[in-house]
């Protein structure tokens, strides 16, 4: 059970590297950039979407 809870806020540490990855390719690459902030809004989207869903699933356990 505490392991999709540790797992959900590695979505935010991958978010955090590929803000870093797009801020230090800004200058070089700007293509690059723009995939590594994609994928930096993609997982701060899993991050909460997968908060959402794991506290529907802990409530559902809990009723039962």
């Amino acid at each position: 059970m505490k392991f999709y809870k540790i797992f959900q806020y590695a979505y935010l540490v991958f978010a955090v590297l590929f803000l870093y990855d797009a801020f230090t390719k800004w200058e070089i690459n700007t293509t690059g950039a723009y995939i590594s902030l994609g994928l930096a809004a993609l997982a701060v989207f899993m991050f909460f979407f997968r908060r959402k869903f794991g506290k529907k699933f802990d409530n559902r356990n809990n009723s039962k």
